[in-house]
């Protein structure tokens, strides 16, 4: 198989090496194909320790960043997650291992054709995608078990809070827009909890609850 030790390799030395070793999760990541979430010229590239570049601004996550974001949800199996920037689809296809069912927002929409044709053809039909505004979220199938946010905002969104059922998990970069504290947050009883976890750079969350989109 194309890149299978590279990408044994990056589960290895980037991933295990580092603390995370839920066998579920490590089987995802030995699974999913990187090197084909990322533009062809790239490919070589996709399994070294750092986020890559995959058009209109946007970027793939470093693998152990995707990794441990999607460590903190601590998805059983059964959860229904709503990932918000689905960007090339990489981290969208690793909660579809995981979980029961995946709703993505993208705000780019020339993003989405290529992602569900890759993902249709790797099998994930548990997986939705829509165009939108990622700060106010799905509310169409909420409530979600897990909601991931791979852009930062400069709060926690309402909406997505709204949208989270009690003892549902959340993970989200909060901060500037050039620097970020990743958080875990959690529902419970209708209360918040918010734990910092590492420092991070993501693309900026845009849009009401976001980072104001130019011009509006």
């Amino acid at each position: 198989m194309r890149f299978a030790a590279q990408r044994a390799r990056m589960v290895g030395g980037q991933i295990k090496a580092r603390g995370l070793t839920d066998k579920r999760l490590l089987a995802a990541f030995h699974k999913v194909e990187r090197h084909l979430f990322v533009p062809e010229e790239l490919q070589q590239e996709a399994y070294e320790d750092r986020p890559l570049p995959i058009g209109l601004g946007q970027t793939i996550s470093q693998p152990y960043m995707v990794a441990l974001m999607t460590s903190l949800l601590r998805l059983q199996g059964h959860e229904r997650v709503l990932e918000i920037g689905t960007g090339s689809g990489y981290q969208t296809a690793i909660l579809a291992e995981l979980t029961l069912e995946v709703f993505s927002v993208e705000r780019l929409p020339e993003l989405l054709p290529a992602v569900k044709r890759r993902l249709d053809a790797l099998g994930y039909f548990n997986v939705h995608l829509s165009p939108g505004n990622g700060s106010l979220g799905w509310p169409e199938f909420a409530p979600y078990d897990a909601i991931l946010i791979g852009a930062a905002a400069p709060e926690i969104p309402a909406p997505l809070l709204e949208q989270l059922t009690d003892t549902g998990r959340m993970v989200i970069p909060i901060g500037s827009q050039s620097a970020q504290m990743l958080n875990e947050v959690e529902k419970r009883g209708g209360a918040i909890h918010r734990k910092e976890i590492a420092s991070c750079v993501f693309v900026p969350l845009m849009g009401r609850y976001g980072w104001p989109l130019e011009g509006a």
